[in-house]
């Protein structure tokens, strides 16, 4: 399934027809993010594109690059030069060609292929909020013990977070980054465990740390303040509980004024939380143009470099970078898959791609745990990727009602999470997936404070509940097989090592 919205896909969405039949989630890849006109898209030049130049790393930018930059039209906006990336605004449309060719340039390409937008922004979703009566309704109908909404959330109980918060909520010194869309700290369920050091805005490519830049605007998208509750929302008797709620989140703004996610921001926002001391950093998205970044290709493998030297970087500080597998029911390990959607900022066409060779960044780059999504009733969700080596792990995402139905008192098959300006509402996706393996692997670290990143990795995959393929897997019950599954009960193309357990995480 392609989502219809290409540009923020790792957030949607559910399959044509549901959408009015159970009153879903929003529609996350279709609200778009503003930002404030002085961060450098409004300024910039309108015929002007951002590049990525990459240079050896530990030792600064050459003198002669930058003279080069300069000299092929090129303005310098940051530098990160601990892994050697430059990133750089040029209107010239040769500049690329042409700083490759410069002595000691190991790549260079654009990051987008339209002009640098204004700080105009499109709304084109409407939230599904929980309305008063339905938060009433369940507040009514909480436990002993449970914050109001808990109820609704069947995912806690899918990987044993209720079980896990009798025994440990996390400890606040682990920090979890949410590089996304923003994230409302005023929120009375994130506001006591946000972490503001560790919080910025790097829509332009270089830190924002004023007051706020963080936060989204309000006509921008919900997406990364429902994550951030999904992670961490306190379990203070307000609202719903996260699969850690003792643990710090933060929230690293790197969704521009169109809703893109451009491999300049994504790279500040992994060298922000390589230096703030994140533990875990989540990124429910994929970088844009490209849904695959071809190594074939001289652009797209100038990001895959980028993008790739920034997670090996966070992960060298002590992060574990968490990641979603996306929403098309792809095989990510097969030969081949037709991507119509790229470049999503150009005009797209069906393209060939072979999945070993063009990747998914930064959710196929090595390292990172990529996460896949499953329903109410324990299945991949209808929607998520999937490939036998490529799925490490899977967690609750959601799915459409009607094919998994959670169990009473839960009414609804998606994710319950936190809404910009203290509300709650729905959303579905492997980004609803990725914030509990993320919220997991918090806990883990909590247990386990003086834990590597690949320690943690290996408890995670390690207390994982193995599941095994879903043969036949017909979700929708026509007939007809909608995905295959390959492999073992403890490492499969749908599940990866299993289900993500909290419980294990918090005891073992």
């Amino acid at each position: 399934m392609t989502a219809s919205h290409p540009r923020h896909r790792r957030a949607l969405v559910v399959p044509a027809g549901m959408a009015l039949a159970t009153a879903l989630a929003f529609l996350p890849n279709t609200a778009a993010t503003a930002a404030p006109a002085d961060q450098g898209a409004a300024s910039a030049d309108a015929a002007s594109l951002s590049y990525v130049v990459n240079v050896q790393g530990g030792h600064g930018a050459p003198a002669h690059v930058k003279k080069a930059i300069a000299k092929a039209g090129g303005t310098i906006v940051t530098s990160y030069e601990k892994i050697g990336v430059i990133v750089v605004h040029a209107s010239d449309a040769d500049f690329a060609k042409t700083i490759r060719k410069v002595p000691g340039v190991q790549s260079a390409g654009a990051t987008r292929n339209a002009p640098l937008p204004s700080a105009a922004t499109t709304d084109l979703g409407s939230p599904k909020v929980l309305s008063a009566a339905e938060v009433a309704e369940a507040t009514a109908e909480a436990a002993a013990g449970q914050d109001p909404l808990e109820n609704l959330q069947w995912d806690l109980a899918a990987i044993k977070a209720d079980k896990a918060h009798e025994k440990s909520l996390g400890s606040p010194k682990v920090t979890v980054a949410v590089i996304d869309t923003g994230v409302d700290d005023t929120h009375p369920d994130i506001a006591p465990n946000f972490d503001r050091a560790a919080s910025v805005n790097c829509v332009a490519g270089k830190p924002d740390t004023s007051e706020g830049a963080w936060r989204p605007g309000a006509a921008e998208s919900p997406h990364g303040t429902h994550v951030a509750g999904e992670i961490a929302a306190a379990k203070n008797g307000v609202g719903m509980t996260g699969v850690a709620p003792g643990v710090k989140v933060s929230g690293i703004k790197v969704s521009n004024p169109d809703g893109y996610f451009y491999t300049e921001a994504v790279v500040c926002g992994f060298m922000w939380a390589a230096e703030h001391g994140v533990d875990v950093t989540n990124n429910s998205y994929y970088t844009d143009p490209w849904y695959f970044n071809c190594t074939n290709d001289p652009d797209q493998k100038a990001l895959v470099e980028a993008v790739s030297r920034a997670t090996r970087y966070a992960e060298r500080k002590g992060a574990v970078n968490v990641a979603a597998a996306g929403n098309e029911n792809y095989d990510l390990a097969s030969d081949s898959i037709t991507d119509p959607s790229s470049p999503n900022d150009g005009l797209p066409s069906d393209r060939e791609i072979d999945p070993s060779k063009c990747l998914d960044i930064p959710t196929q780059l090595p390292g990172v745990v990529t996460v896949a999504s499953t329903g109410a009733k324990g299945l991949k969700s209808s929607f998520s990727n999937y490939g036998r080596g490529i799925i490490d792990i899977a967690a609750p995402g959601g799915d459409s009602t009607a094919l998994q139905t959670p169990a009473p008192p839960a009414t609804s098959g998606l994710i319950l999470g936190t809404l910009p300006g203290g509300g709650y509402g729905y959303m579905a996706g492997t980004s609803m997936a990725s914030p509990h393996v993320a919220g997991v692997a918090a806990l883990i670290k909590s247990k386990h404070p003086y834990a590597p990143p690949a320690l943690v990795k290996a408890l995670l995959y390690a207390q994982a509940d193995a599941t095994a393929c879903t043969k036949p897997y017909d979700i929708d019950n026509d007939g007809k097989a909608d995905a295959v599954c390959e492999g073992p009960k403890n490492r499969n193309g749908f599940y990866g090592w299993g289900m993500a357990d909290a419980l294990d995480a918090v005891t073992r």
